[in-house]
């Protein structure tokens, strides 16, 4: 599924809020991509996509983990200030042996008091869908309960129940034939939402299951990668122990490679859709991950080379994640970044271009980028990281 880049719209036309298309990938490694230096994974719908905007080469994740990451993303706020420090529920205090220290019991939903970004948004008009993983609550605090209009897929679990082709077990997504592909799936949901409300604005926010382990591909697709990799010659030293797990080192894994290969399908499917729709010249789009790849503990899947570690360590390989944002009319095409930012600073730089001001009632950590998408410059701040917890990884 290709991307395909349509033609300018006239400037005659009336001018209409902008729409908003959020990626947000379970996993992804700052490395993973083409567009950031993979030569193993194939991503060409996301590699035209990064060179159509800005792309930021020191973005970082707000924690090592996945789900004070995405309340960050969602409030502007860091985790610490909402009180989620860890994934959701968290690590059994019991598992980590000879601990030393006492682990922070935090929260296990995001509080219905926090202003989230489809509250924003939707108070200004927005109609706002959610699709994917949530991983911030159980019943009572779903995508619904903050904000979001539709929900296709987000309920409490951080990987999804029954793996990652029909029939899964999800109550807010049904299953399709068996053997559809999840990643497929939400990725044609969020195009049929933007097909369905092509004339209002929208949020439209895509969090993938994928590439979250359990690694699953397709028979097709793990065959294709295995004979790459071979025909590239298989390194005999994939593994270095680094304090406590071994570290993967190299980028070979044919099934974490299929996986990649669906996500940007999928995305290829949504930016398809903005084309045939004429709605690309005025929708937003972001692009990041919630931590650092898996390059130990779980699946070992991948490598975060030159950058240490991975996820669940507080190393560079842990929390820099790619980071993209394609703003028509302000972002040039093929730009890069190299001021530090984090992923706090998407709620108040999504607001800031659309003129809506913070909520007065929420103080927001983040600031916002853009000044630098204009290639100016904004306030040296330091980024900080709080993980007082014993991890997985």
């Amino acid at each position: 599924i290709q991307w395909l880049q349509a033609s300018p719209r006239t400037s005659a036309e009336p001018k209409k809020p902008m729409n908003f298309l959020f990626f947000l990938v379970d996993d992804l490694g700052w490395a993973d991509l083409g567009c950031y230096g993979s030569r193993f994974h194939e991503t060409p719908n996301i590699d035209r996509l990064c060179v159509s905007g800005m792309q930021f080469n020191y973005g970082y994740a707000a924690c090592p983990v996945c789900s004070p990451t995405r309340a960050s993303i969602l409030t502007g706020r860091h985790p610490v200030r909402l009180d989620i420090t860890d994934w959701i529920p968290g690590q059994i205090p019991n598992r980590t042996k000879g601990e030393k220290f006492q682990q922070v019991k935090d929260r296990d939903s995001l509080g219905l008091s926090e202003v989230t970004l489809a509250e924003s948004l939707g108070r200004q008009g927005y109609q706002t869908f959610f699709a994917g993983k949530w991983h911030l609550g159980s019943e009572g605090s779903w995508p619904t309960d903050h904000g979001f209009e539709i929900n296709r897929g987000g309920w409490d679990v951080g990987s999804p129940r029954g793996g990652f082709f029909s029939p899964w077990q999800n109550p807010n997504l049904e299953s399709g034939p068996t053997g559809e592909s999840l990643t497929l799936r939400l990725g044609q949901e969020t195009a049929d939402f933007i097909e369905e409300h092509k004339d209002q604005p929208f949020l439209a926010y895509l969090s993938f299951y994928t590439v979250h382990g359990p690694i699953q591909t397709t028979q097709a697709l793990w065959k294709k990668y295995r004979d790459k990799a071979e025909k590239a010659g298989l390194s005999k030293e994939r593994f270095l122990f680094d304090r406590r797990l071994n570290v993967r080192q190299v980028q070979d894994c044919p099934i974490y490679a299929g996986m990649i290969e669906l996500m940007d399908d999928a995305i290829g499917t949504v930016l398809h859709k903005l084309d045939v729709l004429g709605l690309e010249e005025k929708t937003i789009i972001c692009f990041t991950s919630d931590n650092g790849g898996v390059s130990s503990g779980d699946a070992y899947a991948t490598s975060n080379l030159p950058l240490r570690g991975g996820k669940g360590r507080q190393w560079e390989g842990g929390i820099r994640e790619p980071f993209y944002l394609k703003a028509p009319g302000i972002t040039q095409p093929g730009s890069t970044c190299a001021t530090p930012v984090s992923g706090i600073d998407w709620y108040p730089t999504l607001l800031d271009l659309c003129g809506i001001e913070s909520p007065k009632e929420q103080a927001v950590d983040g600031v916002s980028l853009v000044p630098l998408l204009k290639s100016k410059k904004i306030e040296d701040r330091p980024l900080y990281w709080h993980y007082p917890h014993y991890g997985n990884q």
